[in-house]
């Protein structure tokens, strides 16, 4: 069965479908047919996504804080979802240098008030339960992390991520293990590219505002390492995966699962920085120095074996695909297309090379 045959009707949940790749998600599920539901916080950043493809007027719309277990509960009590994506997060590693009280709250305790929801919902058949890369003990490896190494991290964000992951896998084991006709699984992605990403402190989003500005690009870690994927990749390894859960409940029940791109597009910032600049004209690259700077991670990346195994799920877009397509995204965008289109476009361009593969 393809994604389009098994999403058409079906009723799904998504929690932080305002972000960049909630959007992203939320628009292939409408495309395949799906009846979608979303809960998040307002969106964050002007001329978001979310925003330019109106998904406000396509979806059933709630706004809301992951923070607070009544309000959450209530959406999906009322929505009773058969299915459940779990993105709400506080996504940015800088940022949780500055607040980490913010931090550990929403991934930590948004996480658990989503599991408390979903434990009282029993409409909810398959639930895909994102959270990082990052969520890894980082010992800047030159080979992938696999499902079962070590968790943590330094920073708070890496560290509210694995502590994300251990709840997940403590509600498994206490409630979710012995449900009849429900499975659910985490999932690990990281360095997601793509368009409409309005971000701060991401290099694309800094890329593409320093060409509407006509400004100098200022880069803080050029030769820092990082497995760069498009958004479509991942998404489509948690589409895979909510219909395998679903179909197959008692198969890799409570399982990790990493989606990350091959070792082809393990690429350094400058690479990608300079791949991009390319679809514009005198556009000026500088390397910031600051030696006060929180760490960031420079080497990090995902072993997928196992989701090639046993899923069959593998990258469809290989690094110079990601960037061009992303870069493409925004070019078309400025020069007066609909996001909508090019966002259809770009799906459709996708999921015709996933049949191909």
């Amino acid at each position: 069965m393809n994604l389009k045959e098994f999403y058409k009707g079906k009723k799904v949940f998504i929690t932080g479908h305002t972000g960049f790749k909630g959007a992203w998600l939320t628009y292939w599920l409408k495309e395949l047919g799906a009846d979608v539901a979303g809960y998040a916080l307002e969106p964050e950043y002007e001329r978001s996504l979310f925003e330019l493809l109106r998904l406000d007027q396509k979806i059933d719309h709630h706004i809301g804080d992951v923070r607070n277990l009544e309000t959450l509960s209530n959406a999906i009590n009322q929505t009773k979802p058969d299915i459940v994506f779990h993105l709400a997060a506080q996504a940015l590693v800088r940022r949780s240098y500055a607040d980490p009280l913010l931090t550990f709250q929403t991934n930590v305790m948004g996480s658990l008030n989503l599991l408390e929801s979903i434990r009282e919902t029993e409409s909810v058949k398959s639930l895909v339960y994102i959270t990082s890369d990052k969520c890894y003990w980082n010992n800047e490896w030159v080979w992938g992390y696999r499902e079962t190494d070590a968790l943590g991290g330094p920073d708070p964000y890496s560290a509210s991520k694995a502590c994300a992951e251990h709840v997940f896998k403590s509600y498994y084991l206490s409630y979710f293990k012995e449900r009849k006709n429900f499975g659910c699984g985490s999932t690990r992605a990281g360095n997601v590219i793509g368009g409409g990403d309005r971000s701060q402190d991401r290099i694309v989003p800094d890329i593409i505002k320093s060409v509407e500005n006509k400004k100098q690009i200022f880069l803080r870690n050029p030769q820092s390492t990082r497995p760069w994927q498009h958004v479509l990749d991942p998404l489509n390894g948690y589409l895979h995966l909510a219909m395998h859960l679903y179909k197959s409940p008692d198969q890799y029940n409570g399982e990790a699962w990493n989606f990350g791109p091959s070792n082809q597009s393990i690429k350094t910032v400058l690479e990608l920085t300079n791949l991009i600049k390319t679809l514009w004209e005198n556009v000026d690259v500088q390397v910031e120095s600051n030696a006060n700077q929180p760490h960031e991670s420079n080497l990090l990346h995902l072993s997928i074996d196992k989701a090639q195994t046993f899923l069959k799920w593998s990258p469809i877009y290989h690094f110079n695909q990601a960037v061009m397509q992303t870069g493409a995204w925004y070019k078309r965008v400025q020069n007066g297309e609909e996001a909508s289109k090019v966002t259809s476009e770009q799906i459709i361009e996708f999921m015709n090379g996933e049949r191909c593969k």
